[in-house]
């Protein structure tokens, strides 16, 4: 593995070079990474970089899906909760089915369990992929919280899929009964242990004498912990991030430190980064690699591009017809029980839900973990065409969709659902809540030390400010001076930092307290 380190290194610097064009282009940063890794693969004498099966999911999976729920709001999955586990759920399983059917009738030798597998390993949609182009558009927050929130879910019931239809190529058995229990304990013990974990992990964040780089390795340690005890005990190893990250997103952030929270947060930005940028090149530079087992197992080239083009369609056309069949249902369902939003969205609406259907880092992590060989030391059969299958279909939605959906997005013009109060609005209400609550705690609480101390009477002064505010939001202008204000303070500390009497430290905390205000008003 030494060996390989500048290789990797060189790796990184491509990856940020790439991200950087794909932001200058306003094309989505995982289109250009597969085909910057696709390029990688063809230069002569690189070496291939082949991961264990075993540990490809283990090794990207968990932070991943331990980031995505952190960006997301519980609020506003909860309120769209009904269509996002209808996306999540019921479209991953029929689209399993009907890519079984496909397969089983057109590719020769391919059994029904088989293209179950198949549709288990690219069942589910990519996050990071829709985020990056939504990045470049505007688009409505419900869509939005739809989309990423649905790619997060759905992770877990392919996954539950492929592990059933696995089990099956594997041991030639099928006994339902069993399988209806041994589901039920996949699902419901992987929240146990995703909820249990991560109650022990709040625990240990309050009673243990830890700081914020304790905090951070914590919370970088835990989506494994869930993850590795959640499969070792045969439960859902997905759903026990996504239930753990859950409970820690809305009960343990608001009790740690300032300074934890600023940290992980620059922590896991860059852990993100790094993971993703190598996952989505990794599909790249996975494909020499594909190639030769298609070759292997005696199959031409043109054949197997077909049935990726096939069931590419198939996985295309099911989500279309089941995002046009989710709004019907809703039209009907909105007379017997309450929904988010009673208004028809129309025709443009499930279109663009259905075309944000791409696929990415899971489906290759997952196709990767395939075992080699069966329990009776057999080949696993098409194990090289599914791979191959799967590198089309990423391919092909990344380029086709990914591509395309920016133009979809601004043909379908959103209206304005009104989903929240005006931005300049809702900022005057928080400012005007935080200074009352404020003034009011200071008032009760420490009424007779205010005026001794400089720094809670000016504090007030500033609260009162707020308060008395009138409404109205600050201007383009008015920020552009602030920030020029700041780094004025920035240059300052540049020059007292040659006093060799002051520490290093305090001046970088200072810094940090100027670059955190910058952002804050940062004009986009």
């Amino acid at each position: 593995m030494v060996q390989y380190f500048p290789y990797l290194l060189l790796l990184m610097v491509a990856i940020m070079l790439l991200i950087m064009l794909a932001n200058r282009l306003k094309v989505a940063y995982p289109i250009l990474l597969v085909l910057g890794g696709l390029a990688i693969s063809f230069i002569p004498n690189m070496p291939a970089i082949i991961l264990n099966p075993d540990l490809v999911l283990i090794i990207f999976l968990p932070p991943l899906l331990y980031s995505d729920v952190f960006s997301l709001s519980l609020k506003e999955m909860w309120k769209w909760r009904r269509i996002i586990f209808s996306f999540a759920f019921i479209v991953v399983f029929i689209t399993a089915a009907v890519v079984a059917w496909v397969a089983n009738m057109v590719f020769p030798g391919f059994s029904l369990a088989l293209g179950f597998l198949l549709g288990g390993v690219i069942g589910s949609t990519d996050a990071v992929s829709a985020s990056a182009i939504m990045k470049f558009v505007k688009v409505p927050n419900r869509i939005s919280t739809i989309i990423e929130s649905e790619s997060l879910l759905n992770d877990a019931s392919s996954l539950i899929v492929f592990r059933f239809a696995a089990l099956v190529v594997t041991t030639g058995q099928l006994v339902w009964t069993d399988m209806a229990v041994n589901f039920l304990w996949v699902v419901v013990g992987g929240i146990f242990i995703g909820l249990a974990i991560a109650w022990v992990m709040g625990k240990m964040y309050k009673y243990l004498p830890t700081d914020a780089n304790m905090d951070v390795i914590l919370s970088v340690i835990a989506p494994y912990v869930m993850y590795i005890i959640a499969n070792e005990v045969g439960t859902s190893g997905v759903l026990a991030v996504v239930a753990g990250s859950m409970y820690m997103s809305y009960w343990l952030s608001a009790t740690m430190a300032a300074s934890t929270r600023n940290k992980g947060i620059a922590i896991w930005d860059i852990l993100g980064f790094i993971l993703n940028g190598l996952a989505f090149t990794l599909i790249g530079l996975a494909l020499p690699e594909v190639l030769k087992g298609i070759e292997a197992e005696g199959m031409s080239l043109s054949t197997a591009t077909g049935y990726g083009l096939l069931i590419t369609g198939v996985v295309i056309g099911v989500r279309l017809l089941s995002s046009y069949g989710a709004v019907l249902i809703t039209q009907i369902m909105k007379r017997f029980i309450a929904v988010a939003d009673e208004r028809m969205p129309g025709v443009r609406v499930p279109l663009v839900l259905g075309w944000a259907g791409m696929r990415g880092v899971l489906s290759l992590a997952v196709a990767l973990s395939i075992p080699l060989t069966l329990e009776n030391g057999e080949a696993f059969p098409h194990r090289s065409l599914i791979l191959y299958i799967t590198f089309i279909v990423i391919l092909v939605t990344l380029l086709v969709q990914g591509l395309s959906l920016p133009a979809l997005i601004r043909w379908a013009k959103f209206p304005n659902y009104e989903d929240h109060i005006p931005e300049a609005e809702a900022e005057s209400l928080i400012r005007k809540s935080l200074a009352k609550a404020a003034l009011e705690y200071m008032q009760t609480h420490y009424k007779e030390g205010i005026t001794d101390s400089f720094l809670l009477q000016n504090q007030k002064n500033i609260w009162q400010y707020h308060l008395d505010m009138p409404k109205c939001s600050t201007t383009v202008e008015v920020r552009k001076k602030y920030i020029d204000i700041l780094r004025y303070q920035r240059e300052i500390l540049h020059q007292l930092n040659k006093n060799p009497r002051i520490d290093e430290e305090q001046i970088r905390s200072f810094h940090r307290q100027l670059n955190l205000e910058e952002e804050k008003w940062e004009v986009n």
